[in-house]
């Protein structure tokens, strides 16, 4: 293996934490590559929100930004898979190529895993959403519904309620309790029992919710979806879901998580935030073993150097 395939640090997925993670580490003169397979979790929307200074922007552009930022520091960008990666950091990529490094990242980021409706699949990301911090402005007092998928799903329409007035719960498979019922009723949510049969497109666009012969006109859908997270690669390096701490570093030693991968309820700009925090935290560990080579190469430390970086960590 050449040179030119060891990099300090290897990041999984080019999206927004992965990129900003990237940023940092280039930053601060690592050699550093971004391995991405191109099928971000957003890519059906349109406009990304919530992002300072970039509200609106499309998510493509944000990715394609970034991208050009990370090559003036050097940072390596590989549209590629990694296919197996173990535990002394050597990589694999559907290419066949093969890079080795001395930590890893992983920010691979989730997918949604939608109910088998016809006709939701092609309004998705476009007028049926999940998050209404993304959406909901640009659907303000529009006609919307919200589709029961789960337990949660009552709140998920109290929470939409801020943005209309004219708000529908499709109980769909879910149960639906008196006291649900009652706050539904309180906040002025029509609940629709029955189970969704499609979505009515017309013009391109959502046009309603069909409940076998029943019709309910709405521009806007919001439902909760099954969250599957991308972290195969994480768990075959013996990583267990939830061990990982506030900087993204996780219970495998030389691994950190950014993103929707460790948090699926992380916004583009918390998702970025999150990979900036990790690569500083991971920084500062390849620095403490910079220190530690270059002792080395010394002949060691001393016993008072010892006790010293022992009470530092």
């Amino acid at each position: 293996m050449s040179e030119n395939d060891s990099f300090d640090v290897l990041v999984v997925g080019g999206g927004a934490a992965g990129l900003s993670a990237a940023l940092m580490l280039g930053r601060a003169r690592r050699r550093v590559a971004v391995v991405d397979s191109g099928a971000p979790r957003n890519g059906p929307a349109a406009h990304m929100h919530g992002f300072l200074s970039r509200d609106g922007l499309p998510p493509s552009e944000l990715l394609r930004i970034g991208r050009e930022e990370l090559r003036g520091y050097g940072v390596e960008l590989l549209d590629d898979r990694v296919t197996r990666l173990d535990h002394g950091f050597a990589a694999r990529l559907a290419s066949g190529r093969e890079l080795t490094a001395r930590r890893v990242l992983v920010a691979t980021g989730i997918h949604d895993d939608l109910p088998d409706v016809p006709g939701l699949r092609e309004s998705w990301g476009t007028d049926v959403v999940t998050c209404p911090y993304c959406h909901g402005y640009e659907v303000r007092d529009q006609p919307l519904g919200v589709l029961g998928t789960q337990p949660e799903s009552v709140e998920h329409a109290l929470l939409v309620r801020q943005w209309s007035p004219d708000v529908v719960y499709f109980a769909h498979t879910t149960e639906v309790s008196e006291e649900d019922r009652e706050r539904l009723d309180a906040r002025g949510i029509r609940v629709v029992d029955g189970v969704v049969t499609a979505l009515r497109r017309e013009g391109g666009r959502l046009a309603g919710v069909e409940l076998g012969a029943r019709f309910v006109p709405r521009t806007a859908l919001f439902l909760r979806t099954g969250i599957v997270p991308h972290d195969q690669l994480l768990r075959d390096l013996g990583y267990v879901e939830g061990d990982v701490d506030a900087s993204g570093k996780t219970g495998v030693p030389g691994v950190w998580a950014a993103g929707n991968v460790v948090d699926a309820r992380a916004t583009v700009i918390v998702a970025a935030a999150q990979g900036a925090s990790a690569a500083a935290a991971l920084n500062h560990d390849l620095v403490s073993e910079d220190v530690r080579r270059a002792v080395d190469a010394l002949g060691g430390f001393s016993p008072a150097a010892e006790r010293a970086a022992a009470g530092a960590r």
